[in-house]
């Protein structure tokens, strides 16, 4: 209760101090499986990722850019726009990068001292081999900046273990947190290369050196500015739901979300999963291409009309006309969303002429590869 008796708001918490804010970025480098420095960022995962690619993309430099989706495709813009000469290794959307590619591509430009890759891209659906790519990476001296937002909570993420310089997460996916916060991890490696950079952001948002003699550097008591309060507890809120239920319970359970859509889908005539291979699936996302002769956004438009809470989206941009996308991540990572959402998609493939939509057949798959992953997972 408040001074006058009120019930206490979210407006009336008290703030946010400098120790509890220390503790939850703490929680978080458990969560990432890193004992480097973490900074926990005032803002969308976008602004410690143009950090780090700011702060560490010294101009003149050269940077190998991996490409399996559009945030990789974005990365290479910024990276550019530091004066960085960019070799980008591109792999179709429907499947992963090898270690092999990778491999080849340092030994083809030995010059490379920064790798840019996304663990799991949700908007196409696929994950990386992070653990064997890291291995190579080291081996060649860069350092791996990686995007883990979609990963982090769905799949394991081993950042030291995997060598990884720079690991940017968010709280929106698999957490099921907010969107407003995120973090990054930065190893001794990093931060050195990073108070080399004359080009380095310093009196920025965009700094990460900055919280490094603000923050870091003093122990971690005093904040440099505000804190987004409701934004960070909720954050801790997220982590602690996840510790509650255990990591692994978490990732199997994405596990088997991705499962089940993938041998669901498999059953509705004209639908395929859009990632080829299995082990190239991210747990967080599913996608699938759309048959052959209707357009993908018609078949999500048909399928919420039968259940408008399935957590499916047609996806964006030049692949908005063949591949739709089923978001299970965080809370959604369940077996009945999943069972509910092959049941749409059977009932608008249907309506729009597919008779043969049988919802029984996709559930019965589903559930069979659910229980099949939940117990190996």
């Amino acid at each position: 209760m408040t001074a006058n008796n009120e019930p206490l708001s979210l407006l009336d918490l008290p703030p946010l101090g400098a120790a509890h804010f220390a503790a939850i970025e703490d929680k978080i480098a458990s969560l990432m499986g890193t004992r480097a420095d973490v900074v926990a960022m005032q803002g969308e995962a976008l602004l410690p990722l143009e950090a780090c690619i700011r702060s560490a993309a010294r101009a003149g430099s050269t940077a190998l850019n991996i490409v399996t989706g559009p945030y990789g495709e974005t990365f290479g813009g910024w990276l550019r726009s530091c004066g960085a000469e960019v070799v980008t290794l591109s792999a179709p959307f429907t499947g992963a990068v090898s270690p092999g590619q990778v491999a080849e591509a340092l030994r083809e430009n030995p010059a490379v001292e920064l790798v840019s890759l996304v663990h799991a891209e949700a908007a196409t659906g696929n994950t990386n081999p992070v653990a064997e790519i890291g291995a190579v990476v080291r081996e060649h001296g860069a350092l791996l900046m990686l995007d883990a937002v979609a990963s982090v909570g769905a799949e394991p993420l081993l950042t030291d273990e995997w060598g990884v310089d720079l690991c940017v997460i968010g709280g929106q996916k698999a957490l099921a947190g907010p969107a407003g916060v995120s973090a990054v991890s930065v190893s001794p490696r990093a931060w050195e290369r990073i108070a080399a950079n004359e080009r380095a952001p310093r009196r920025s948002y965009l700094s990460l050196l900055d919280w490094k003699e603000r923050w870091l550097d003093g122990g971690r008591t005093a904040l440099p500015h505000a804190p987004a309060q409701l934004e960070m507890l909720a954050l801790e809120q997220a982590v602690d739901r996840v510790a509650a239920e255990g990591l692994d319970a978490a990732i199997a359970r994405h596990r088997a979300a991705s499962a089940a859509l993938r041998a669901g889908a498999r059953e509705l005539p004209g639908l395929s999963p859009y990632v080829v291979r299995d082990a190239d699936a991210a747990p967080a996302a599913t996608t699938l291409r759309a048959p052959a002769d209707l357009d993908a956004r018609d078949v999500v438009s048909a399928a919420l009309a039968v259940d408008g809470g399935v957590p499916l989206q047609a996806a964006a941009g030049p692949l908005a006309k063949e591949m739709l996308r089923v978001n299970h991540y965080g809370r959604a990572a369940e077996r009945a969303v999943a069972l509910a959402t092959l049941e749409a998609l059977a009932g608008g493939l249907r309506a729009l002429g597919l008779e043969t939509a049988s919802g029984e057949a996709a559930r019965g798959a589903a559930g069979a590869a659910w229980d099949a992953t939940a117990v190996t997972g």
